[in-house]
């Protein structure tokens, strides 16, 4: 008796699902939609249930599921090998975040990224095409979904931060861990003023060696980097010089810095002064150039290779001998930096300097003013 009341039943939840799913045709096509509500993805046991259930009755069914507008890849290249396409949504996996991504930028990670320069870099980011299909490391937006456990964060916050592992955010969603690189935006900063912390991070590799007195020189404090690096050297009680042209002399004053020297019409590395850290944060000067400026046991950072790869070289060289006078400045901690940036932006210790926007389909044209490298601090790109 059992027996048949389950058959029964099976019998009519198979037909049940049978008609829900022949509902799904159109004009008699095997094509399937199966629409999945907003909060909800691909691994949902509902969204999955019905997947399984189309493609087991209707193996050539095609099950398309909610998507977003997302800057895509399949290559290395210049700006244009990027388009603008319709993607599945993610759905936060457990101890995850998804944000709405309404901010992000465009900076000299991305350019580099997307041609593969240097060429070694393939063994991180794919050796004949690219691993990350989307570009974009600074995010700033609202919480839309959270995954299980999830407890620092509720749908609603609005956070900014960095995908460093992932990138991913020249997309309109995207996922993050919650114990990741993300934090809160302080009181009511727009999310267009709030996508700050790649450049800042970079610049905390090495201005994290500054305390209280010690004296540094920034050449190219007008990018994203230097622009950073000057407001993170005062908030760590350095003295700081900044190397710029005639027209940013006005911003790096602006930014707290106690001497301005205008590389247009005075040599910076003639100044009668020595310093504990210079760093060359648009990559182009070198060890050698500036060299007469370094005091005892001071430390020249570059964010870029140098000539002929000198600052490699010499950083191995030096690390080597265990000096590290030179380095590249590899930044560590993303999750913590965030956090005290976030901490410094509440203070009104920290704040972005922004160059042109460009919407989400305009991409392709941030990523080709970016590479003019006539940028001043930080491209954005404003996703909605």
């Amino acid at each position: 008796m059992l027996s048949m009341v389950h058959m029964t039943a099976s019998s009519a939840m198979r037909s049940f699902w049978r008609r829900a799913a022949n509902d799904c045709s159109q004009s008699g096509a095997d094509i399937y939609k199966i629409a999945i509500s907003k909060g909800r993805g691909p691994r949902d046991p509902i969204n999955n249930g019905l997947t399984k259930l189309c493609r087991r009755w209707y193996p050539s069914a095609m099950i398309i599921e909610e998507t977003m507008k997302a800057v895509v890849i399949d290559h290395y290249g210049g700006p244009e090998v990027q388009s603008l396409c319709d993607v599945p949504i993610p759905s936060p996996a457990s101890g995850e975040v998804r944000v709405e991504v309404h901010a992000s930028t465009v900076g000299r990670t991305d350019t580099a990224t997307l041609r593969a320069h240097p060429f070694f870099a393939r063994v991180m980011t794919g050796l004949f095409r690219p691993k990350m299909r989307t570009l974009g490391m600074d995010f700033a937006g609202k919480v839309d979904a959270v995954g299980d456990g999830v407890t620092a964060y509720q749908i609603g916050d609005r956070v900014f931060g960095i995908s460093t592992d992932r990138f991913g955010s020249h997309a309109e969603y995207l996922c993050v861990p919650q114990n990741g690189a993300i934090a809160r935006i302080p009181g009511d900063l727009p999310f267009d003023q709030a996508v700050v912390g790649e450049g800042a991070w970079y610049a905390h590799g090495t201005t994290k060696l500054l305390s209280e007195g010690k004296r540094c020189l920034i050449y190219g404090a007008s990018g994203a980097i230097g622009t950073a690096a000057v407001q993170l050297a005062k908030a760590n009680g350095a003295y700081v010089v900044a190397v710029v042209g005639s027209r940013h002399l006005a911003l790096a004053e602006s930014l707290g810095a106690d001497r301005l020297v205008n590389y247009e019409t005075e040599d910076f590395t003639a100044i009668s002064d020595k310093f504990d850290l210079v760093l060359d944060a648009v990559g182009k000067t070198s060890w050698f150039a500036c060299k007469p400026l370094l005091g005892d046991n001071a430390v020249y950072a570059s964010t870029d290779l140098g000539p002929g790869w000198s600052n490699i070289l010499l950083g191995a060289w030096f690390g080597i001998t265990g000096s590290k006078r030179v380095r590249i400045p590899f930044p560590e901690d993303a999750p913590g930096f965030i956090r005290y940036l976030a901490s410094l932006m509440a203070k009104g210790k920290f704040h972005g300097i922004f160059d042109q926007s460009y919407s989400l389909e305009e991409t392709v044209e941030a990523f080709r003013y970016v590479e003019t490298g006539q940028k001043t601090g930080i491209v954005v790109v404003k996703v909605r």
